[in-house]
């Protein structure tokens, strides 16, 4: 009897335990959703929603591609390295572009010309514009000036796999002593089968700008824009006048001496329309076959066929064409059709398309005889007439 009650109240004793555990199960599950739906649940963190800006280099009208990847695993993606394999990215004496960089900040950003950490996120949160890499220019417009680079190079950009530097950089002939690395940080960001170029036409000119470009990469695309030497050389007189109205004429400045008719090739506004000196000296640093030349008067009169051999000379899809373009009276050159989403077209600015001042008709003949044999020995080293006779 004794251990038959004491089984008894011993099974009695332990009878509540399991409503305890259940009760305080209750009561921490109330208390969870009570904290929810009070907002506690909120300071959990969330994904942080990724969104492609497409923008140009210079806040321009080249769009680039959206990554075609879901957000998150474009969210993810490490910025690639440089593969040691692209000719474009090798640093002088043949490294590979990894092997030179300098240190970076803490999560793997790159410093900016001025110091400060490029793109930088804010909290710590990565952001869509540092999708991509800054490489060295496969391609280069090195020339020449008044021969209507600006004007190339604002075609170009309506091609997709184009990113392009708005301004000219100058570095090969104004900063180079601040270095490749530098300069690199100059450039936009691309993507896999984009194109990296930038364009500044005194290049041509610079007696030791092919020997740098030659460092930087020695199979970089060069292209060159020429046009009549005469007419360039006007044109260049043209706009120094607008910035110095108080400029000697035209005539006294290409002329060494009235009486005697002699050119004065110290004048850059003459020297630079000497094409075939200064198409000696790059190559000696680069084949010809590295070479585009584009009639800038025929960038004007057909652009559209103009733009499809510069294109193919990129290896690039013919994306720009005849649709692109319409004939603007005013100016008396080509702009651009409005692009989608865009309330105009697109013209070069108001220094583009300048009226000329009046040369006495000799002075311009003197000029002509003067280039005669230089424009001829350009055509034979380039293979091309350009009709300027």
């Amino acid at each position: 009897m004794g251990c038959s009650g004491s089984r008894v109240r011993s099974g009695f004793g332990k009878a509540p335990l399991p409503r305890a555990s259940v009760f305080l199960t209750m009561v921490l599950i109330s208390t969870y959703f009570f904290y929810c739906l009070t907002g506690v649940c909120d300071s959990v963190p969330r994904p942080v929603s990724y969104h492609q800006h497409r923008q140009s280099s210079d806040g321009g009208y080249d769009d680039a591609p959206e990554d075609p990847r879901p957000p998150a695993a474009a969210r993810l993606r490490p910025e690639p390295r440089d593969a040691p394999g692209n000719g474009s990215d090798r640093a002088p004496g043949g490294r590979s572009d990894a092997g030179r960089r300098q240190a970076e900040p803490a999560g793997g950003r790159t410093r900016g010309p001025g110091g400060a950490a490029e793109d930088e996120p804010a909290a710590g949160i990565p952001v869509s514009n540092t999708f991509g890499t800054k490489r060295f220019p496969q391609a280069v417009i090195i020339g020449v000036k008044k021969g209507g680079t600006r004007a190339l190079l604002e075609f170009l950009r309506i091609h997709p796999d184009v990113r392009a530097v708005g301004a000219e950089p100058h570095f090969f002939d104004r900063f180079y002593d601040k270095g490749l690395e530098w300069y690199r940080n100059l450039m936009p960001r691309t993507l896999d089968g984009q194109i990296t170029m930038e364009k500044t036409p005194s290049y041509f000119v610079t007696k030791e700008a092919p020997a740098r470009v030659c460092t930087m990469n020695c199979r970089a695309k060069l292209i060159v824009v020429v046009r009549d030497p005469v007419t360039r050389a006007v044109s260049d007189y043209t706009q120094t006048l607008t910035k110095n109205p108080g400029l000697p004429s035209f005539q006294s400045l290409a002329l060494k001496n009235a009486s005697t008719g002699l050119i004065d090739t110290a004048w850059s506004a003459v020297r630079i329309g000497l094409y075939a000196k200064h198409l000696e000296n790059w190559l000696l640093h680069f084949p010809l076959s590295h070479f585009l030349f584009v009639s800038g008067e025929r960038l004007v009169s057909d652009p559209a066929g103009e733009m499809g051999r510069v294109q193919d000379f990129l290896g690039l899809k013919r994306v720009v064409s005849d649709k692109h373009f319409y004939f603007n009276q005013t100016k008396g050159f080509p702009c651009l059709k409005k692009p989608e989403g865009s309330s105009r077209p697109r013209c070069l600015g108001k220094s583009k398309g300048r009226p000329h001042p009046q040369i006495p008709p000799m002075v311009l003949q003197r000029l002509r005889d003067f280039y005669r044999p230089f424009n001829h020995q350009f055509y034979q080293m380039t293979g091309q007439d350009f009709g300027w006779d």
